[in-house]
């Protein structure tokens, strides 16, 4: 049987998970971001326990389908972008829809119906917040953040960047250095 479980992001939900399915007497096979494989059925007495205990935790136990694909198409995207080594080789829409079985289109207005926002601007912020994170690292240049998120070019990166933030990178990495400098000197 499988389980969804929304906003389940980080290795940190992942170990939340699997204390409350211990808690609970749960046995499973596979917990993953967004996912929980478990061996066998559940008592809908576990069910409801389960839901209310990941409620307090700030976790959501889908039971609709709709809810079930749009939490999906997150953690394919979160999963792709931010816990991967290296980006797919094909198109994101190509990537997400081998991923999930299901046509790119579909996907993309089912999750834009839900979100507000297309499938297509989630991934842009998405890949901004890490280009975010990797300049804070300081480990890699410009040209090299823009490689290995699949950029087309710097300015590609630069002008999508400033198109999220306002900022360009340049300045939000002088921006982070001046608010490091300002804490030393407290």
């Amino acid at each position: 049987m499988k389980l969804f479980i929304k906003y389940m992001v980080s290795l940190r939900c992942k170990m939340l998970v699997k204390e409350e399915l211990k808690k609970l007497g749960i046995m499973h096979a596979i917990v993953d971001l967004g996912t929980v494989e478990v061996d066998g059925d559940i008592t809908q007495e576990q069910h409801d326990l389960l839901k209310v205990n990941l409620l307090k935790s700030g976790l959501e136990l889908l039971d609709d389908k709709r809810s079930i694909l749009i939490e999906r198409i997150k953690n394919v995207v979160v999963e792709m972008i931010h816990y991967s080594d290296e980006l797919p080789k094909v198109n994101y829409s190509d990537y997400i829809s081998d991923k999930l079985g299901y046509d790119y289109t579909y996907l993309s207005n089912v999750f834009s119906e839900a979100k507000g926002i297309t499938l297509q601007q989630f991934i842009i912020m998405h890949r901004i917040e890490k280009v975010k994170e990797l300049l804070i690292y300081d480990e890699l240049n410009l040209t090299e953040i823009s490689y290995r998120l699949q950029y087309s070019s710097v300015a590609h990166l630069s002008n999508q960047f400033k198109k999220v933030t306002g900022l360009s990178p340049s300045f939000y990495k002088q921006l982070k250095k001046k608010r490091k400098d300002n804490l030393e000197n407290l």
